[in-house]
């Protein structure tokens, strides 16, 4: 069995609707589609190909996967052209009710039964990304279906739009698995792994509190 990785971008706020660009998801009337472009710098930039680095299959929402579809095949060679190589050779996976077009080498449909088809693209291949597709994350975070949360925070607050755990998230245990990393321009990355149990209380006045 392989494993499953979230990869997002989210303000302090976390929201994380539209990171890339103007017109990558309106919905809602959102004023803020592209809030991380001014962020990206180098570092960030270098940690985000680090991260995709054995990646043998994506798992995407249909929006996401028709903004994809439409520029990766694209960009052989260019600016982004190590991404583009990868992403143009390896399988894509599409959660969608409807029917998108697959003319991207590679892609096809996830079953009508979401969770079982994701446990079926986990067992098949090794490392399994899913990048942006939020709808398709609340789904994921609610059955537990995922393994690491590769999550970049960046210094903007903008108190409107889809937030990373809004209406999929249940109660669960997450473990930091590296040290957080700063970007020259404020951007922390934090790389969390689901961990077993749900959270527990306690007394933060308790005189035995922190110890053991």
């Amino acid at each position: 069995m392989g494993t499953i990785t979230i990869e997002l971008f989210a303000t302090l706020d976390l929201v994380a609707q539209a990171p890339g660009g103007p017109e990558e998801d309106p919905e809602g009337g959102f004023p803020f589609g592209g809030w991380q472009a001014p962020l990206f710098d180098e570092v960030a930039g270098a940690q985000v190909l680090a991260a995709y680095e054995g990646t043998d299959a994506l798992l995407l929402g249909r929006r996401t996967f028709d903004i994809f579809s439409a520029y990766w095949p694209h960009q052989k060679g260019g600016e982004d052209g190590d991404i583009a190589e990868l992403f143009n050779r390896i399988p894509k996976y599409v959660a969608s009710r409807g029917e998108p077009d697959l003319s991207w080498a590679g892609s096809s449909t996830l079953g009508a039964d979401l969770p079982a088809a994701v446990r079926e693209v986990r067992d098949r291949h090794r490392d399994v990304k899913v990048v942006g597709s939020l709808d398709l994350v609340q789904t994921l975070l609610r059955e537990r279906l995922f393994d690491t949360l590769d999550l970049w925070v960046h210094p903007v607050v903008l108190g409107v739009g889809k937030k990373l755990f809004e209406g999929g998230a249940v109660p669960a245990n997450l473990r930091l698995l590296e040290p957080p990393v700063a970007s020259p321009n404020g951007v922390v990355h934090l790389v969390y792994g689901l961990a077993d149990g749900v959270p527990t209380t306690g007394d933060m006045g308790a005189p035995d509190r922190g110890a053991g």
